[in-house]
């Protein structure tokens, strides 16, 4: 059985590798993603598929390191570190994943 984790994991490693075919198969054609507690950033697959595909291209050494991980239920709290070069600082993330099911429904962001 795959959990919420599990799924997380994959879309991890699918981002770290730049593949965003596998990337993009982890989450719902109704993706949301939003600011915690704030405005949805971005909604939908095609917005989302957009964004993802524009990352890589731009920063393709672009890589996130997990520094922590909370697991319960559907949901998934992960502290993460993002570098998008080595020309420029990484910074951190809190990454909240809500899962349904096998895939991800909605990410809401902390950015430190």
């Amino acid at each position: 059985m795959t959990t919420a984790a599990d799924v997380v994991q994959l879309q991890l490693d699918a981002y770290n590798a730049q593949d965003l075919v596998t990337f993009c198969a982890q989450f719902r054609d109704d993706i949301t993603v939003a600011d915690l507690n704030g405005a949805v950033t971005l909604e939908g697959m095609a917005a989302y598929r957009a964004k993802y595909e524009k990352l890589f291209a731009e920063f393709p050494d672009n890589r996130v390191t997990l520094l922590g991980r909370v697991a319960t239920g559907n949901v998934v709290i992960d502290h993460e570190r993002v570098r998008r070069s080595a020309a420029t600082a990484p910074f951190e993330v809190i990454a909240i994943y809500t899962v349904n099911g096998s895939l991800i429904t909605r990410v809401d962001f902390v950015k430190g």
